[in-house]
């Protein structure tokens, strides 16, 4: 682009600008040094002695034919011609701001960053308000911004890159405060610096120009979000007519519905962006998990059907098509399909994860520790060094592969796994040690984890968490005074109280001490203010009042809980699994569990629990195959092999029955007393000795000639 028309005076006489073109077409640079040296006739009276205006002008020309030389042939040479012609034009017109504007401006377009930023510097020493110079500074920190550099210029007296950026933006917006594209560019610069209500300001004004721009409601919108205020953020999108809304505008103001849990919203938001933007993949995709997350998965699958036709590269649509399988109880058809997109791409973690998942539903559980095992290995680095989100998925896939060693009761291989979790550090050790010390009570093996608990809290001795986790152990073991006093030496009068109230409160629940734990709840109310914790809260609350036999009293507990997350498999199990056992609601204790169950297909409790409805209701088969299901999975629960034993007994089969009843009696000799309520082991024994009296008739009368029904 010529520099010409950057000039306040008129433009050059033709006469110039040919001799010029003749110039540089006849004698090259070297002709140009030779013309450059003549001297100049002049000034006029009134012009200061030391600018010559014609010989500034003249070589303000050959710059910019220089210029445009270097961009038709690409020859970088001709670059520098253009910059030392500007600087002659300087030497005649040394106080021109369009030519310190034009030289700095090349410099920018031709990578020298730092000769540009002080040719603009220097420029706003004589003109401290010329825009051009900010933006051009503006420019050039933006560029470094987006180039991740963040340190202080050499020609800069002070700051950081993100700092400086926005000193010359807020000088660009007092000197036009009309651009709307400037305000836009300082709000989000604001927002980089997490100055938010700077931000606001910015982009408010910005709407003041221009209500209804796209960028400017998304950008305000994202303000809002940023600073968790998602109801204003919904209304800013609101605000612009629905008519008149972008699919950008719907897709965010679909997004800020699913962060404020209101799917409904969410879904039309989405619906209205798909139409304006048919096929577009971000938009199907959010639009496919809004609906997964209101349980409309026929309309989730039609969805994601047409994604995988609009993107089939993509494994993406095959990954959630096998989640709605899974959930609809077709493991088989999700396990196929799962399959399909590990083809697609073998090395999708969330293909491998969710392949591991349905091998092990389906009880495939070599077959499942072999994927798992791959997973762990492919996100593995030799020498131990993992980013946080490297960290984080290898700990997923470790912890996965514990919990089918876990399942088979391969004791051994799942501590071995959860000891490289241990070893990783952080989080992932904290959760290791959890998940170990769970593997020794399943296995009964409650002097190792106590040792292991010790061990935690001597490698992490601030980690409440494990501190708490030892006291738990140790009430559990009977070691009562000490656990009790280890937890409640952690208060000190802070919002770090409240975990362990709801810890205190656990215990004494588990130690029959109602009225201790329901002190210890309620002190942990005032202190629990996130939306988890009141959720975690009333769980607690519910299972104090359903151990005190208050039924009606944990039912409103338990409903306030799936009031906040309709989805907490935790709370539907306990609340379903409540109904059944007093006999109450089966039809809505089936649905509650069934609930769970499709979230966590492989959890013996939720099989056992959903099993237990079944035989209420007097769904043997049904009941049976979830039963079995839940005894193979959790081999050391006693009450698991009670029901099964039940069902045995129910459906004629005895000796069946004995069996269990006989492992659940063992199981119950071995388990903690705060893991029973008085009476659990009588009951079984009762009913095993009731078993062994029928069987012992039913050999007498096989041995008189009878014929006894065989099982």
């Amino acid at each position: 682009m010529s520099r010409l028309n950057m000039m306040n005076q008129n433009r050059m006489p033709l006469l110039w600008l040919s001799l010029a073109t003749a110039v540089m077409t006849v004698s090259g640079s070297s002709a140009l040094a030779q013309n450059s040296a003549k001297p100049e006739s002049a000034p006029p009276a009134n012009q200061d002695a030391s600018v010559n205006r014609a010989q500034a002008y003249y070589h303000a020309a050959l710059a910019d034919l220089y210029e445009e030389q270097a961009i038709n042939s690409g020859k970088p040479e001709f670059v520098q011609h253009a910059i030392d012609e500007y600087k002659y034009a300087l030497n005649a017109d040394p106080t021109s701001a369009e030519l310190h504007g034009g030289l700095a401006d090349l410099y920018f377009r031709t990578g020298r960053v730092r000769d540009a930023e002080a040719t603009a510097r220097e420029l706003l020493k004589s003109h401290p308000d010329d825009v051009n110079a900010h933006k051009l500074l503006g420019r050039i920190y933006l560029r470094q911004l987006g180039e991740q550099q963040n340190s202080v210029s050499s020609t800069s007296p002070s700051g950081n890159t993100l700092d400086q950026a926005i000193a010359e933006y807020e000088k660009i917006v007092a000197l036009q405060p009309k651009s709307v594209e400037d305000h836009m560019v300082l709000g989000q610069l604001y927002t980089v610096k997490h100055q938010s209500a700077k931000a606001e300001q910015q982009f408010k004004l910005a709407q003041d120009i221009e209500p209804e721009s796209e960028e400017v409601v998304l950008n305000l919108a994202r303000v809002y979000a940023e600073a968790n205020d998602l109801e204003h953020a919904a209304k800013v999108i609101e605000a612009v007519p629905e008519a008149d809304r972008s699919g950008r505008m719907e897709f965010t103001l679909g997004a800020t519905y699913d962060q404020m849990k209101r799917p409904k919203d969410a879904i039309a938001a989405y619906k209205r962006a798909a139409d304006l933007q048919p096929g577009d993949v971000p938009t199907m995709n959010a639009l496919g998990q809004a609906l997964l997350n209101d349980g409309q998965l026929d309309a989730a699958l039609k969805n994601y059907k047409s994604l995988a036709q609009v993107d089939p590269d993509d494994p993406g649509a095959l990954i959630r098509i096998a989640e709605i399988e899974r959930r609809e109880g077709k493991y088989e058809d999700a396990l196929t399909t799962i399959r399909k997109a590990r083809k697609k791409d073998p090395e999708n973690l969330e293909a491998g994860y969710n392949e591991g998942l349905l091998l092990d539903v389906l009880g495939h559980y070599d077959e499942a520790a072999a994927t798992y095992d791959k997973m762990v290995d492919q996100v593995s680095h030799a020498n131990g060094a993992y980013t946080a989100e490297e960290k984080n998925n290898r700990s997923i896939f470790l912890e996965r592969l514990g919990a089918v060693y876990h399942e088979q009761n391969k004791v051994d291989e799942a501590i071995a796994t959860y000891q490289k979790m241990i070893e990783m550090g952080g989080e992932s050790a904290t959760r290791g040690y959890q998940l170990e010390v769970d593997t020794y009570n399943d296995a009964r093996q409650f002097e190792k984890a106590v040792e292991v608990s010790r061990k935690a809290v001597a490698a992490t001795p601030s980690d409440r968490d494990l501190k708490l986790m030892l006291a738990g152990e140790l009430v559990d073991q009977g070691k009562t005074d000490e656990g009790l006093n280890m937890a409640k030496a952690l208060l000190d009068n802070s919002d770090k109280d409240r975990p362990v109230y709801f810890a205190l409160g656990n215990m004494y629940t588990r130690l029959r001490r109602f009225k201790e734990a329901e002190d210890a709840l309620g002190k942990a109310t005032p202190l629990t203010t996130k939306k988890e914790d009141k959720l975690y809260l009333l769980f607690l609350k519910g299972a104090l009042a359903d151990r005190q036999k208050k039924t009606d009293q944990a039912e409103t507990f338990f409903r306030q809980a799936l009031d906040m997350d309709p989805n907490n498999a935790m709370t539907l199990n306990y609340l379903g699994y409540m109904f059944a056992d007093k006999g109450l609601r089966l039809p809505e204790a089936l649905k509650l569990v069934r609930k769970a169950v499709e979230q966590e297909p492989m959890n013996g409790a939720y099989l056992d629990s959903l099993g237990w409805v079944y035989f209420k209701m007097g769904e043997y088969e049904m009941a049976e195959e979830n039963l079995r299901q839940a005894v193979e999975r959790d081999q050391t629960d006693p009450t698991v092999h009670d029901h099964l034993g039940d069902l045995y007994e129910k459906t004629g089969r005895i000796r069946l029955a004995a069996a269990q009843w006989e492992i659940s009696l063992s199981e119950f000799q071995k388990t903690p007393s705060t893991d029973m309520e008085p009476g659990d082991l009588a009951k079984v024994q009762h009913k095993l000795e009731g078993a062994h009296v029928r069987l012992a008739k039913q050999e007498n009368a096989a041995g008189n000639g009878s014929v006894s029904k065989p099982e």
